[in-house]
C-alpha cells in the first residue's frame, strides 16, 4: 500500500511544479518583472514553502502547518496573480492526501476559491461562469477524492481482515499439527512400547504363578525377548519413530515376525500377487497387525489366531481373526489411563489413507478386525 500513495504524492509534486513553472514563463511574458519584483518574490517563496512541506510529508511529520501556510501564501499569490491559479489544483491535491478532516476540506477549499475570485475579478465584465466553474471542478474533485478514499480504507480493511484470518489460519493449522503429531505420537508408543510392556508383563505373572517350571522359564525367556524388541523399537522411536528393521523385508513376512512377537503360532495367508506398497501403507499395516496381535494376547483367550492380507487391483487388505472369547464393540469403555486405546489408533491409521476399518466379534465366537487401504497411486 504504500507504493501506489508514493506514487501518487510524486505526481502532486511534480503536477504543481510543471503549473508553477508554466504560471511564471506566462507571467513573465505578460507583465515587466522590474514592475512585478513582489510578485516573482512572493511565487519564490510559495515554491519554497511547497519544498519544505513536500519534505515534510514524505518524513511524515509536522507538515500540517505548513501546508495551511502554504495554501494562505498561495491564495495571496493567486488573487494577486491569476496566472498562477492552475497552481491551486495541485495544491487541493496536497492538502487532501496531508490534511485529514475538516482541516482538508477547508484547506482545499480555499484554494480553489482563490483560483476561482481570481479569474472572477480580472476576467471581462466579471464573467460569472470564471467564479462557478473553478468551484464546480472543486467539488466534483472533492467528491471523487472522497470516493477514493472511502475505497482506499475499505481496501485497507479488507486487507487486514485477510491479514488476520491468515493469522488465525496459521495458528489453527499450527495447533491442529500439534494435535496430529500428539495423536501419532500415542498411536506409535501405544502399539509398540506399550502393547510390548503389556505382554511382558502377562509373561512374567504367568512365570511366577508357574515358577519353576519349564514353562515358565519359556515365559520368562519370551519376556525377555519381548523386553529387548520394545528396547530396539524406543530407540527407533527417538529417532524420528523410523518402522522396524524387520520393515525393509516382503511384506507378508514383516507382518509374521511383527505378530510373532505376540502369537509364536499364528498362520498367515497372502490372497492375490504380493505387490509393493506406499511406506505409509506398509506402516500402516504393520502397526495394526502389531497392536491386534497384542490384543489378541492380552484380552481374548485365542488358542488360534490368523492373519490374511490380500493383494487386490486397486487396494490392499488385512483380516486379523482369532477364536477367543470375544467381546461386544458397542459396549467397549472410552480410552482412559487403563487403556482402550488400541483399537482407536487402529482406525486413525487405516482411516488417514482413505481406507476402511471395522470390527466384528461376538461374546464367545472370537473377533475379526478388517482393513482396506488404497494402494499407493490412489493415496491423495
Amino acid at each position: 500500500m504504500l507504493a501506489p500513495r508514493a506514487n501518487i504524492d510524486t505526481l502532486v509534486h511534480v503536477g504543481f511544479a510543471v503549473l508553477m513553472f508554466t504560471a511564471l514563463i506566462r507571467y513573465v511574458l505578460r507583465h515587466d518583472p522590474v514592475e512585478n519584483l513582489w510578485i516573482m518574490v512572493l511565487a519564490g517563496v510559495v515554491c519554497a514553502l511547497y519544498l519544505v512541506t513536500a519534505f515534510l510529508v514524505n518524513r511524515g511529520t509536522g507538515q500540517g502547518r505548513w501546508v495551511i501556510v502554504l495554501v494562505a501564501t498561495s491564495s495571496v499569490l493567486v488573487l494577486l496573480a491569476p496566472s498562477f491559479a492552475w497552481c491551486s489544483f495541485g495544491l487541493f491535491f496536497l492538502c487532501r492526501r496531508t490534511l485529514r478532516g475538516l482541516a482538508g476540506y477547508l484547506a482545499g477549499g480555499l484554494a480553489i476559491l482563490a483560483a476561482a475570485f481570481s479569474w472572477y475579478m480580472f476576467s471581462d465584465d466579471r464573467d460569472i461562469v470564471m467564479l462557478l466553474g473553478p468551484i464546480a471542478i472543486g467539488a466534483m474533485l472533492t467528491l471523487i477524492f472522497d470516493r477514493m478514499e472511502q475505497d482506499a480504507a475499505e481496501q485497507r480493511r479488507l486487507n487486514e481482515e485477510i491479514s488476520s484470518a491468515q493469522l488465525q489460519l496459521a495458528a489453527s493449522e499450527r495447533r491442529a499439527g500439534i494435535i496430529t503429531e500428539r495423536a501419532r505420537v500415542s498411536r506409535e508408543i501405544h502399539d509398540t512400547v506399550t502393547q510390548g510392556l503389556a505382554s511382558s508383563l502377562l509373561l512374567l505373572e504367568a512365570a511366577n504363578r508357574n515358577w519353576p517350571t519349564a514353562a515358565s522359564q519359556d515365559e520368562v525367556r519370551q519376556a525377555g525377548e519381548l523386553l529387548r524388541q520394545n528396547l530396539m523399537e524406543t530407540r527407533r522411536l527417538v529417532h524420528d519413530l523410523a518402522s522396524p528393521a524387520t520393515d525393509a523385508g516382503p511384506l507378508p513376512e514383516v507382518l509374521r515376525e511383527a505378530a510373532a512377537a505376540y502369537l509364536p503360532d499364528l498362520q498367515l495367508h497372502v490372497v492375490g500377487t504380493e505387490r509393493a506398497v506406499s511406506p505409509e501403507v506398509r506402516h500402516a499395516l504393520l502397526r495394526v497387525v502389531q497392536s491386534a496381535a497384542a490384543n489378541v494376547k492380552l484380552h481374548s483367550g485365542a488358542e488360534q489366531a490368523t492373519v490374511t492380507i490380500g493383494f487386490l487391483q486397486d487396494t490392499v487388505t488385512l483380516d486379523i481373526h482369532d477364536n477367543g472369547r470375544g467381546f461386544t464393540p458397542e459396549k467397549l469403555q472410552a480410552p482412559s489411563q487403563s487403556g482402550g486405546y488400541g483399537l482407536r489408533a487402529m482406525r486413525q491409521r487405516v482411516e488417514q489413507l482413505g481406507g476402511e476399518f471395522s470390527v466384528e466379534s461376538t461374546p464367545g465366537s472370537g473377533t475379526v478386525i478388517a482393513a482396506q487401504i488404497p494402494s499407493e497411486e490412489n493415496i491423495s
